[in-house]
């Protein structure tokens, strides 16, 4: 058998193309200043193109279903981190609350340093997101987004907005900070969609 052959079959077949397992380590990356929040002084909003602007806090938050992922992540600087677990609560829950107008097509993810990304609605929806707090079963690290990111584990890792604030939901795509810096708009690491034009 060719070094290839083996090569091939022994890859993990939750790695996406170009992706490697980065096992037990969780590589802290970000584009912003690590900000210091505490829970207390934490909320989520949801606004835009709802019937309803919600504003949960720490304590609402927790007092709603909590939801599990558990599951494979993936970052566009190509390290993947597989079955690891995030705890928290559906995204559809909180959008429930709110309730998407039918004209509402995309999301504006910010967070409290100022950082946006863009997603579809139907991104987000239909159990493809989390707002999360726990990572293992332990409480989400200040690097890593704590007290509360944003998970949306089938895209590319800077989807999950860290520090998250809240959405704006809109009747079209506006590009984030990374996308208007060259990255794709969806992030799709089944196709490699890394950059513009991928």
């Amino acid at each position: 058998m060719s070094l290839f052959s083996r090569t091939a079959r022994e890859r993990d077949p939750r790695l996406p193309p170009g992706q490697y397992d980065a096992g037990d380590t969780f590589p802290v990356l970000t584009a912003e200043v690590v900000p210091r929040i505490d829970p207390s002084q934490w909320s989520f909003r949801i606004d835009g193109l709802v019937a309803t602007t919600r504003t949960w806090t720490w304590d609402d938050v927790h007092r709603l279903p909590a939801s599990v992922y558990e599951g494979d992540i993936h970052c566009v600087t190509t390290w993947s981190k597989l079955g690891t677990s995030f705890g928290g609560v559906s995204l559809d829950t909180l959008l429930a609350e709110a309730g998407p107008l039918p004209t509402a097509t995309h999301v504006v993810a910010w967070s409290s340093t100022g950082y946006t990304t863009n997603l579809p609605l139907e991104h987000v929806t239909g159990g493809k997101a989390w707002v999360v707090w726990e990572h293992e079963g332990k409480p989400l690290t200040t690097p890593h987004g704590g007290p509360v990111r944003l998970l949306v584990p089938h895209l590319y890792f800077w989807k999950s907005v860290k520090w998250v604030g809240g959405l704006r939901l809109l009747d079209h795509d506006e590009p984030g900070f990374w996308e208007t810096r060259g990255y794709h708009e969806l992030g799709d690491p089944w196709t490699e969609q890394r950059y513009d034009g991928d």
